[in-house]
């Protein structure tokens, strides 16, 4: 029998008979009329499309001959407005926040001409897909703050000796909303990767719930998969905070992404634009470094709405939690 034939009440027949009434694919085929192939053709778009038995309520037989006839054209006067599944993606971020509760949204925005709940996600599923946003991670509001170093240094010149002094570049990069603190130390040493951090919160006006640095000296004591050993003044920071701190496992580079990428925008956008100019203190370079990551964090996104800065203010800050009543102060013991 030709797919021309089935009607969709038959389709739905073959739902309920397999997913209600739990029949084989042959007693179904031999209920309803037709062949086996046809029936298995039908179930399996069916498990695609992720639709069982009863059908969600509101699908209508058209989204259904969508979902189930791939290809088939629909009623054109059957239209709906596109929802907008950037913005979505990006108030997804927010915790707490359900696509049943966007969906609402968008349906009473558009109440004549509106996507069924279930067709919603079917097509926000498909979107994803199409960005590929298997390869990437999900990071929730206020969650994570991503740290590294860059590989390059910055020269600073003694105005007196004309002796040049290497320096750091510490960089921070929040999950949700990518927004960016960086600045120069001397050293990577524990009394400088402290105070970076305690600087960094100070930019961001709030603590996230788990710090992420990669695994050197100054963070891990002891480097491991599962259970890293953290080095103490490092963890009296954290506890400083109420933070917990969560060091990318080695041989993990998903784990530490978001800060790879930070620090290539670090490189590119800050650094490369510094190379041709002569610092004589590390005061100065810094007060090059924070003038250029404003710009930075003000730069629009190619492939989302907003900059940095604008998803900092509308997703993350909110989710932070209070700085303590002091800064920590870091004791070499």
């Amino acid at each position: 029998m030709t797919t021309k034939r089935v009607t969709m009440q038959k389709l739905k027949e073959v739902l309920r008979l397999r997913y209600g009434a739990e029949l084989s694919i042959r007693q179904i085929a031999t209920s309803l009329g037709l062949s086996s192939g046809v029936v298995a053709k039908y179930i399996s778009r069916a498990q695609a499309a992720g639709l069982g038995w009863p059908l969600p309520e509101g699908l209508s037989e058209a989204e259904l001959a969508i979902q189930l006839r791939p290809g088939r054209s629909v009623n054109p006067t059957q239209t709906a407005v596109e929802p907008d599944f950037i913005a979505i993606q990006a108030e997804l971020r927010a915790k707490g926040m359900t696509r049943q509760l966007l969906w609402e949204e968008y349906a009473a925005a558009h109440p004549d001409d509106h996507y069924s709940y279930s067709r919603f996600t079917v097509l926000y599923r498909q979107w994803r897909a199409r960005q590929q946003l298997s390869m990437r991670q999900t990071h929730r509001a206020g969650e994570k703050l991503f740290i590294d170093y860059c590989g390059p240094t910055m020269a600073v010149v003694n105005p007196s000796t004309g002796e040049v002094r290497t320096a750091q570049v510490f960089v921070a990069v929040l999950g949700a909303s990518s927004y960016t603190y960086a600045e120069a130390t001397w050293s990577q040493s524990l009394s400088d990767w402290i105070g970076s951090h305690v600087c960094a919160l100070e930019f961001y006006g709030g603590v996230p719930q788990l710090l992420v640095p990669d695994n050197l000296k100054s963070a891990v004591t002891k480097a491991c998969r599962y259970d890293p050993d953290l080095n103490p003044a490092y963890q009296q920071m954290a506890e400083h905070y109420s933070v917990a701190v969560m060091p990318a496992r080695p041989y993990k580079p998903k784990d530490k992404s978001k800060a790879e990428v930070g620090v290539q925008v670090v490189e590119r956008w800050i650094m490369m634009r510094l190379r041709k100019q002569t610092f004589f203190t590390l005061a100065a370079l810094n007060q090059a470094i924070r003038f250029l990551l404003e710009d930075l964090n003000q730069r629009p996104f190619k492939k989302r709405p907003g900059s940095r800065l604008s998803q900092f203010e509308q997703v993350d800050q909110p989710a932070l939690m209070p700085l303590p009543d002091s800064p920590y102060q870091y004791r070499k013991e």
